[in-house]
């Protein structure tokens, strides 16, 4: 069993927002040259890959992703 605690590991204090600087780190998660897209791209290719080794290395880098 465990629990689930909701809470940063190292508190912060926001004091200004910067609405600009968050579009820009949402960007590189979610959009489409961000983390998430080269994730779903090496791991959809895997699946046309001929030899193993090649599928395993497709697999380790879209989970590193």
């Amino acid at each position: 069993m465990w629990s689930y605690e909701k809470r940063l590991q190292y508190p912060i204090k926001i004091k200004n927002t910067n609405p600009r600087l968050a579009q820009i780190i949402i960007a590189q998660y979610g959009g489409p040259d961000g983390e998430l897209g080269a994730a779903l791209r090496y791991l959809s290719q895997r699946y046309s890959m001929p030899y193993p080794e090649l599928k395993a290395t497709l697999t380790d880098i879209g989970t590193e992703e």
